[in-house]
C-alpha cells in the first residue's frame, strides 16, 4: 500500500499485466482480491479514492434481501444468504450480527412476517445466524424502549449482517496487495489501448502530478458503478447506456432516539420500500430512499424532499420524533442499476443481481449487483477474464480466503477499533511512541491521532477527506465534529506527507465544501 511505489511499476514499458480492473469500489476491489489471489498479475485504478462513491455511502447492512424475498427474486436471497454467511467467516473483525426487529401494527401483520422470515431462515441453512420469533407487545416494547406505541401489536426480531462499508474496501484493498496485486488512487483512466479492434490496455493519468501512463494488460475490467457508461463510451462511442442510477439518502442521528441493541425494519413505507433505523457506531443510521437520478455525481446530494421523506417515516416509528436540527449527517449514494427493459419499471423493482458484458473488443464490464454479493460477483468476472484473456485456469479460492485484518477475538459492537483487525495494536503503538500522535483527535466520536498518521502511511490516505469520511467515518457519523478536526488533521497529513502550509489550507477548504453536502442549515 506505498503509493509512490505502485506508480514506478505503471512507468515500465515492457510490463504487461494479465488483469487491470478500473474502479475501486467494492466490485472492482473484490475482482482485485479474486484475480491476485488465484496469483494473475494484477492492477487496479481508481480515480478518486477507494469506495469514494456508492460504496461507501450504503446503508452498512450485510443482508439477504428480505425485500427482495418479497419480490420474489428467491435465487438472488439464496445468493445473498450465502455469501453474507461467508463474509461473517472471512472478516469477523468487519462484520458483525444485528438483530431487527419489524414493530407490527395490525392483528395480520405478526404471523405474516413471522412466516416469511422462517422461509429466510431455512433459505439461509448452515450459514443462519439465528432463528426469528414473533415478539408480544409487551416483548417488543422492553426491546425497543422508544418504538411508537400507540396501537403496536408486537413485532418480529431476526438477525441478519451489518457492517462498515468503506472499512471492508480498504482491507480489501490490502488483501489485494498481500497476495501481490498492485492498487493505485487517484489514477484516472482516460483511454483505452487497441491493438486493431481487441483492447490490450489503457492510458491512465495519475490525479496528483498529471503524469501519463500506456498499460498493457491481456484484459480489462470495467468495475465502475454509476460511472460504467463512461468507460463503454471509450471504448464504443455512442453505445446507449445501461446504467440507471437510483439515489438513496441516510440521516444519521444521535443514539438516544434508538437506545437499544435492535434495529428497527419498516417493510413497508407509503413508497413501498423498506427503511431502516440501525445502531451504528453510537449513532442511528436511518434510509432510505430510492430517487430515480438523471445524472451521476461524485458528490450526490440529498434532496429536500428525501430528507423529509426519512424524518416523517422515522417518526411513525419513534416516540421521540426526530427533526431536522437533531441531524448530524446526511448522505447520498447512487445505485448502478442496470437499465430495465421495460423503461416503466420502478428503480425499487430493478432486480439487484449483476450482469457482466462483454464488448466485441474485449471489455467486460460488470454492472448491477450489491455488497453483499461482492464477492460472488468479483468470482464471476474473473472467469470471464481468464477465459477471455486466455490465462492459466486457476480455482478461485475466496470463498474462505481471511481478509486482511483478520480477527475473531474482537467485539465489533463494543470496541471502536475492531476495523483495523489484526492491525488494532501497531495503530495505537504510534501514538505510545510518538508524542505528537498521542491521544484523541475526536474523544466525542473515539478517533485518535495515530489514525491519521496510521491512513497515510499503511492505507494510501491522500486527503483530508480520505481521513474523515473512508479512513475513519467522522464526516459520516457528525459533519459538524468532522469539520472541526479537520484542521488537525490536515496538520499531522501535511507532515507525513511532506506538505506545505498552503497544502494544509487547500485541503481545509476542499474538505469543508465537501461537507456542505453532509448537513445543512437547522
Amino acid at each position: 500500500m506505498k503509493r509512490n511505489s505502485n506508480l514506478k511499476k505503471l512507468r515500465k514499458k515492457d510490463k504487461k499485466w494479465d488483469i487491470v480492473i478500473i474502479g475501486g469500489g467494492a466490485t472492482g476491489l473484490g475482482c482485485a482480491v479474486d484475480a491476485a489471489s488465484r496469483g494473475y498479475k494484477t492492477l487496479l485504478l481508481e480515480q478518486i479514492d477507494y469506495s469514494k462513491g456508492t460504496s461507501s455511502r450504503s446503508t452498512k447492512l450485510v443482508h439477504g434481501g428480505v425485500r427482495y424475498l418479497q419480490q420474489g427474486d428467491v435465487s438472488l436471497v439464496f445468493e445473498a444468504l450465502k455469501e453474507r454467511g461467508l463474509m461473517f467467516k472471512n472478516a469477523p473483525h468487519l462484520v458483525s450480527n444485528q438483530s431487527f426487529i419489524i414493530p407490527t401494527y395490525d392483528f395480520w401483520g405478526g404471523p405474516f412476517y413471522t412466516v416469511g422470515l422462517k422461509v429466510y431462515d431455512l433459505m439461509a441453512g448452515k450459514l443462519g445466524l439465528g432463528p426469528s420469533m414473533h415478539l408480544s407487545r409487551e416483548e417488543a416494547i422492553e426491546a425497543l424502549p422508544t418504538v411508537e406505541k400507540e396501537g403496536l401489536q408486537g413485532g418480529v426480531i431476526y438477525q441478519d449482517g451489518q457492517f462498515d462499508d468503506s472499512r471492508m474496501a480498504i482491507s480489501l484493498a490490502q488483501t489485494a496487495v498481500d497476495y501481490g496485486g498492485t492498487v493505485v488512487n487517484y489514477c484516472k483512466v482516460t483511454g483505452l489501448i487497441k491493438e486493431g479492434e481487441l483492447i490490450c490496455g489503457v492510458n491512465a493519468v495519475d490525479q496528483e502530478s498529471g503524469e501519463e501512463y500506456s498499460i498493457k494488460s491481456k484484459v480489462v475490467i470495467n468495475a465502475t458503478g454509476v460511472f460504467a457508461d463512461g468507460i463503454i463510451q471509450l471504448d464504443e462511442p455512442g453505445k446507449k447506456d445501461l446504467i440507471t442510477p437510483s439515489q438513496g439518502i441516510h440521516i444519521v442521528l444521535d443514539r438516544s432516539f434508538l437506545p437499544s441493541e435492535h434495529a428497527i425494519m419498516v417493510p413497508h413505507t407509503s413508497d413501498g420500500r423498506v427503511m431502516f433505523a440501525v445502531p451504528w457506531h453510537n449513532h442511528i443510521v436511518v434510509g432510505t430512499t430510492d430517487t430515480l437520478i438523471e445524472s451521476h455525481s461524485l458528490e450526490p446530494v440529498a434532496l429536500e424532499s428525501e430528507i423529509d421523506f426519512v424524518l416523517e417515516t422515522a417518526g411513525q416509528y419513534l416516540v421521540k420524533q426526530p427533526s431536522r436540527k437533531d441531524i448530524l449527517s446526511v448522505f447520498a449514494g447512487l445505485r448502478p442499476l442496470a437499465k430495465p427493459e421495460d423503461e416503466q419499471k420502478a428503480t425499487k423493482e430493478i432486480s439487484r443481481s449483476h450482469k457482466i458484458l462483454i464488448s466485441i473488443s474485449g471489455l467486460i464490464t460488470i454492472i448491477g449487483g450489491k455488497w453483499t454479493t461482492y464477492r460472488r460477483m468479483a468470482e464471476d468476472t474473473i472467469e470471464k477474464a481468464i477465459m477471455l484473456g486466455g490465462l492459466p485456469e486457476r480455482n478461485c479460492i475466496t470463498q474462505h480466503l481471511p481478509i486482511h485484518g483478520f480477527r475473531m477475538d474482537i467485539n465489533v459492537h463494543t470496541d471502536w477499533m475492531a476495523q483495523y483487525g489484526l492491525d488494532k495494536e501497531k495503530v495505537l503503538a504510534i501514538g505510545e511512541e510518538e508524542e505528537t500522535l498521542a491521544g484523541f483527535l475526536s474523544e466525542k466520536l473515539h478517533i485518535y491521532k495515530s489514525q491519521v498518521a496510521w491512513a497515510v502511511r499503511k492505507e494510501m490516505a491522500r486527503t483530508v477527506e480520505d481521513v474523515l469520511a473512508r479512513r475513519t467515518r467522522a464526516l459520516f457519523l457528525d459533519a459538524g465534529e468532522s469539520v472541526r478536526i479537520a484542521p488537525e488533521v490536515a496538520d499531522i497529513m501535511a507532515k507525513e506527507l511532506n506538505q506545505t502550509e498552503d497544502w494544509k489550507k487547500d485541503q481545509v477548504k476542499a474538505f469543508g465544501t465537501v461537507a456542505k453536502n453532509y448537513f445543512f442549515d437547522k
